[in-house]
């Protein structure tokens, strides 16, 4: 008999699986109980004992007839929507209780469907949600790509394997779109195309995610692969984004880490025994994406990662990405793949809510691409309207110049008089909900640093802040720290420029010159 003791949890399974005899393994059981006592060790064997069970259970059944795929469901996970004979219950001679009335709200989850997660998955590629507007794809989707296909060039040097990147997307005539997102560094890309899907819609947008991932739908859309689901995928942190990609990974039953801006793919070492099944054993996760985000210290970032339990798979290994964090690449038009549609029946009830009337807003304030942006936060709270009017200076004294504010200013109560409330909205917002900016200078006036606005303009060049507290946050991530009131020293700085005399450091030093 199996010694369950001269075994880890993983290897045990593994010797489990050679054994057919129901009283060896209620054996092993109790040698478990009587010794280490380990939870996952007798979770294997029960579900040991339980694959017997079935297979004993099974035996004369016409091979096929038993519904197979990754998802399995029981009449008890899906109520009257189960398929089958009913099964005679004990007491099913017995008088049957009167019927409750159901209110419609005592029993929100009556009919949801419970899904157990794949487990022992085959798992390949990286796939990009890519996001489109006014029929053309928004700019993080093409950064996603060009960042995706850095992660997979580097996984096939390091791993010696060579998997895709797939793009999907879904909407109006966007085929065109596809062949797109080929030029921009997928292998793959898969596009379901309808004229109702013009605009964002949450449920059939969902639906047919999961559909995709699933590798589901006529052959023709799905013999370009032979895996269950992809091993990683990405999204946008757009409004949209956001709310697809939670929708889609709770669909696929795996996790999300939100808003990240930095990924990389590396082998991991765990000792948590959630993960490992058993305390005080290290186990390696190979191939784990690695995705940064800012946390809620207000200063720090963290790596989450989506790690597997002993007993089940958690994938895709899901990010979405804050707009700007990465570059776009060169798009290159000569650059080959694979152009699938993608075939599903879409329900009309998906299509409930009907958008009949809209309008386009204008276009918005876009802070990238200047030398310089100018960025003012709560310090101008002595006096709102002239803090705005000196950033504004400053912005006009440089010749390709910018002029962004912090979420502070935007959630204020400040009050704004004449034109300078046009520069006070949303849509010049720097940060982790708002634009992510890269200039040669930029100049933070009144801003205390949050990790959030952090997010938002780290990767600058060169950083000047300004600010009347010496122990303001901002200083740690700062090239030069001018400690002083931004409505002094604002107007230095401009006659600096316009002067053509601008010493940044004896400004920063509190010189006169």
């Amino acid at each position: 008999m199996v010694d369950p003791e001269e075994h880890t949890v993983d290897e045990l399974t593994e010797e489990l699986e050679t054994i057919d005899d129901a009283d060896e393994l209620n054996s092993i059981l109790e040698a478990e109980r009587a010794g280490k006592d380990r939870k996952t060790a007798r979770e294997a064997i029960n579900r040991r004992l339980d694959a017997l069970d079935q297979a004993a259970e099974s035996e004369g059944v016409e091979e096929g007839t038993e519904t197979e795929g990754e998802y399995e469901e029981t009449k008890e996970d899906v109520g009257e929507e189960a398929e089958g004979e009913e099964v005679e219950d004990a007491d099913a001679e017995a008088e049957e209780a009167p019927e409750e009335e159901d209110d419609g709200l005592s029993h929100p989850t009556r009919d949801k469907r419970h899904v157990r997660a794949l487990e022992g998955g085959h798992y390949e590629d990286m796939w990009v949600f890519c996001e489109t507007q006014a029929g053309e794809l928004l700019d993080v989707s093409k950064e996603m790509l060009g960042k995706a296909r850095e992660l997979m060039d580097g996984y096939a040097e390091d791993y010696g394997d060579e998997e895709d990147v797939v793009a999907f997307l879904m909407g109006d005539d966007c085929e065109d779109l596809a062949e797109e997102c080929l030029a921009y560094g997928a292998d793959v890309a898969v596009y379901h195309d309808d004229p109702r899907l013009e605009r964002f819609l949450h449920k059939p947008y969902t639906e047919i995610s999961a559909h995709m991932a699933r590798g589901q739908g006529a052959i023709e859309s799905t013999d370009w692969r032979d895996y269950d689901e992809p091993r990683y995928v990405l999204f946008p942190a757009t409004n949209n984004g956001r709310d697809l990609s939670a929708k889609v990974q709770a669909e696929l039953d795996s996790g999300l880490a939100s808003d990240c801006s930095d990924l990389f793919i590396e082998n991991e070492e765990v000792s948590n025994p959630v993960k490992t099944g058993e305390p005080g054993v290290k186990k390696t996760f190979e191939k784990v994406l690695h995705m940064k985000r800012p946390d809620f210290s207000g200063f720090e970032y963290s790596t989450i990662l989506c790690l597997d339990n002993p007993d089940r798979d958690f994938h895709p290994q899901g990010a979405s990405v804050i707009p700007g964090t990465f570059d776009v690449p060169e798009p290159d038009p000569d650059r080959e793949g694979l152009v699938v549609e993608h075939d599903m029946e879409l329900e009309d009830d998906w299509f409930r809510v009907e958008i009949t009337e809209h309008d386009r807003l204008e276009a918005g304030v876009d802070l990238t691409g200047h030398e310089v942006v100018v960025c003012l936060g709560r310090g101008i709270g002595r006096d709102p309207t002239e803090g705005i009017e000196l950033g504004l200076d400053l912005v006009d004294a440089f010749d390709d110049a910018a002029l962004g504010i912090t979420r502070g200013i935007v959630t204020s109560s400040y009050q704004f008089e004449g034109h300078v409330e046009g520069y006070t909205r949303e849509e010049r917002q720097i940060g982790e909900t708002g634009q992510v900016v890269a200039p040669d200078l930029y100049v933070a006036a009144g801003v205390s640093g949050a990790v959030q606005h952090k997010v938002g303009m780290d990767e600058s060049d060169t950083i000047v802040a300004i600010n009347t507290d010496p122990d303001a946050r901002i200083r740690d991530f700062s090239d030069y720290f001018v400690e002083g009131d931004l409505f002094e020293v604002l107007p230095r700085l401009t006659r600096a420029i316009e002067s053509d005399e601008l010493d940044i450091e004896a400004v920063a030093t509190g010189g006169d010159d």
